[in-house]
């Protein structure tokens, strides 16, 4: 499988020149499976969604996107893609479940006054749908949800595999939370451990170096140091830094990414927009 990174920024996009090798858009992946042209599984809708059609043979996307949760950086490229906003667009989009009917929720954020359309006014054909934990077949992959501490909503994780290879992709994630485990950056919980056990890649929040951290450690996210210390102890075999912060320039995150790799035995780097890992 193919994984093309389409907006790795967290929080909010970051445009300007200081910003430019590692991209400025939100949250975006899509996986495409050995043998297809384009894309059919995306993670996130953030605005890095507006480069998916780039990838697609026709500029119409058809296939599934999962949310990991209902931020405003994993949703806003939604209305803005012309590969879902598409006459010949075929959209199974899932969200963790929230109690409450999917489409409703999502309209929250995108409706009057605070937006001029509604989901359902989306050009082709969108399906939204709830997510429940658990392992789920969704076109040629298996895919498993697993709920995830993170401040302001219902979060999952996701785990990707194509039955050769596997990602792990936790873009927000505050364990924190539950604890301030060994170190002060939060446990090695269960639900971590089970999403990242002996993947080819994991994906993971990485807005916060150690220094940052205990000033900042109610906001959600995850020091770089608890990312690294998970995929040690769970067994991946690379990690990617996602979700950068949106005020950390790219020199920034180099220098972050240097230090980091010096204290651990996994293979460590920063997600470029733009970039695609072939596994």
């Amino acid at each position: 499988m193919r994984v093309d990174f389409l907006g790795v920024r967290g929080s909010t996009p970051a445009p300007g020149a200081a910003f430019v090798r590692h991209g400025g858009n939100t949250s975006c992946v899509a996986i495409t499976a050995d043998g297809d042209p384009g894309p059919t599984l995306v993670l996130d809708a953030g605005t890095g969604l507006r480069g998916l059609g780039t990838l697609l043979p026709d500029g119409a996307f058809r296939g599934t996107i999962l949310l990991t949760h209902l931020h405003w950086d994993h949703t806003h490229g939604l209305p803005f893609s012309r590969a879902i906003d598409n006459d010949d667009a075929v959209v199974d989009m899932f969200l963790p479940a929230q109690g409450a009917d999917p489409e409703h929720v999502l309209e929250g954020m995108m409706q009057p006054p605070h937006f001029p359309i509604r989901p359902s006014e989306l050009r082709g054909s969108l399906t939204i749908r709830s997510i429940e934990e658990g392992e789920h077949r969704i076109g040629a992959f298996t895919v498993l949800a697993r709920e995830i501490p993170h401040k302001g909503g219902r979060t999952f994780g996701y785990r990707v595999s194509d039955g050769h290879a596997a990602i792990a992709y936790l873009p927000d994630h505050g364990p924190v939370a539950l604890g301030p485990g060994d170190d002060g950056f939060g446990p090695l919980h269960p639900a971590a451990l089970a999403l990242v056990a002996d993947v080819d890649v994991l994906l993971h929040d990485g807005q916060h170096s150690a220094t940052e951290f205990p000033a900042v450690s109610t906001f959600g996210h995850s020091a770089v140091d608890y990312a690294a210390r998970l995929a040690e102890k769970a067994g991946a075999r690379r990690l990617v830094l996602f979700h950068h912060d949106p005020s950390r320039t790219d020199d920034a995150e180099d220098a972050l990414v240097t230090d980091l790799a010096a204290t651990t035995n996994v293979p460590v780097e920063s997600a470029h927009e733009g970039d695609s890992i072939v596994l």
